[in-house]
């Protein structure tokens, strides 16, 4: 009854459905699936979505490409609020020079009808590659223009420059001035290339002295989980900070007051490390090692990297650990070896022929004072102050674009603002990792000290004017 039913072209047709079934599915399930759980179910489901995309994700979120509802509502229309959600505390930090609140000023309605900044949508982007800047961030190049096409004829050094190059490197930048805006530039202006005392504030935990630290008989692991004498994760504990300030087995491997073998777990996380280093933590989610997680996706790996990265570490998990491992917590290790186990592109690799690697190596073998070196993480990972404690920004993207962010949280703790703001404008110096002197001086520094120059000299005019009118004044009175 069947072989009569199956006929060629009912075979042909089930076949047809078959595949298409097979094809379409993942689609329909990829579509349609828990936005919260991209990453459950076959991997086939995943690869769906990265064909759904309806172009490239930027540099700065292809890795939070499958997290969908990082930005996107259940019927994948964009949250209203889908970049405060991961930005607004860098944009408050950063005295945000056109916040919201300018254009919900009546005065300045006229402007919103050139272009809504009210969105952040307006400027940038997602998935459209041809508006994706050098620096990852998809951006129309002549956004500036639509308000600010008076410049050129307001001030004469500007009237050369092309319409769509005010972001360029070391001039301005539409959200964060810190280090661009005029007060500053002019006040630095005449600095030194380097300065009288260049160094970097010294990190809390190295300036801590701890009492009775803990020995290789004070681990407190349950019998089964300790270690023997002599072994090498153990000498290295006893070795660490966490032994110096008291911090034992338990404190790592352990969430009860009494560890034994049920509550013991091996392996640790990043959600181990908050405990004791929340705001380090919390800047490592929001950057580039640790946004994956954040979202709740798997952790990143340098294989998923667009950036050259060493082969034989592709598949390597991120955590803390990667970075502090083992039972050593090293910070040193952590500031320069382990980037470069990963990083293989052309800025990382220059480093070790650097200058600022030879004041490393000099700090290391004790030449320098602690803290006169420059690591990767000098740079990448700066200081700051929280709760008077002076910690390591966590979150190495913080200060990377634009890079004129470094000038005052890195750059200017050992060089003048306008070595410091050329040096990041010249494109070849930043390929080998800031091997010589910028080749030329960006106009910068010069064209803010022109115009104080300019408005002083006006001012002084003024004052010349009114105070010769007065003095006629007077003298008219006087002759009265």
């Amino acid at each position: 009854m069947l072989a009569r039913w199956l006929t060629p072209f009912r075979i042909q047709l089930l076949i047809w459905l078959l595949l298409t079934a097979a094809i379409v599915t993942p689609f329909f399930l990829a579509a349609t699936s828990d936005l919260e759980n991209i990453e459950s179910g076959p991997g086939i489901i995943a690869q769906a979505r990265l064909t759904m995309l309806p172009g490239m994700t930027t540099h700065g979120h292809y890795q939070i490409e499958l997290a969908c509802n990082a930005c996107h509502t259940a019927d994948m229309g964009v949250k209203a609020n889908a970049c405060n959600d991961c930005h607004a505390e860098e944009l408050d930090l950063a005295r945000d020079t056109h916040p919201i609140s300018k254009f919900t000023d009546p005065s300045n309605a006229d402007r919103l009808e050139k272009l809504n900044v009210l969105e952040c949508s307006s400027c940038h982007r997602e998935h459209v590659p041809n508006q994706t800047l050098a620096v990852g961030v998809s951006l129309p190049k002549d956004y500036c223009y639509h308000c600010h096409q008076d410049v050129m004829e307001q001030r004469p050094s500007h009237r050369e420059f092309a319409f769509d190059s005010c972001s360029n490197a070391g001039c301005h930048n539409y959200h964060d001035n810190r280090a661009l805006y005029e007060k500053f530039l002019y006040q630095h202006a005449g600095e030194p290339d380097m300065l009288e005392d260049p160094h970097v504030a010294l990190l809390s935990s190295t300036k801590t002295e701890y009492d009775s630290p803990l020995k290789a008989a004070d681990q407190d692991a349950p019998p089964e989980h300790q270690l023997p004498a002599g072994d090498q994760l153990l000498d290295d504990w006893v070795d660490s900070v966490h032994a110096q300030a008291q911090v034992n087995c338990s404190g790592c491997h352990s969430n009860e007051n009494t560890p034994d073998a049920k509550t013991w777990t091996t392996a640790t996380s990043h959600e181990t490390c908050a405990k004791c280093h929340e705001y380090q933590v919390a800047g490592w989610l929001r950057g580039r090692h640790g946004m994956r997680l954040q979202r709740g996706l798997s952790p990143m790996t340098p294989e998923m990297a667009r950036q050259p990265m060493n082969a034989d570490v592709a598949h390597q998990a991120l955590d803390c650990s990667s970075c502090h491992s083992g039972h050593r917590f090293d910070t040193q290790y952590a500031a320069f070896e382990a980037c470069i186990k990963c990083h293989n592109d052309e800025h990382s690799q220059a480093f070790a022929n650097s200058k600022h690697h030879d004041l490393w190596q000099q700090e290391l073998n004790g030449e320098l004072p602690a803290g006169y070196g420059v690591s990767c993480a000098t740079c990448h990972m700066p200081r700051c102050t929280i709760d008077g404690e002076t910690v390591a920004q966590h979150n190495q993207n913080d200060n990377l674009r634009p890079n004129e962010k470094m000038i005052r949280s890195v750059c200017n703790q050992c060089h003048g603002v306008e070595f410091s703001i050329s040096s990041l404008a010249d494109s070849d110096l930043i390929k080998n990792c800031f091997g010589d002197s910028p080749a030329t001086v960006n106009e910068s520094v010069q064209l803010a000290t022109d115009w104080f120059e300019a408005k002083k000299r006006k001012q002084l005019e003024r004052k010349k004017r009114r105070d010769q009118q007065n003095k006629q004044k007077s003298t008219a009175q006087d002759d009265a």
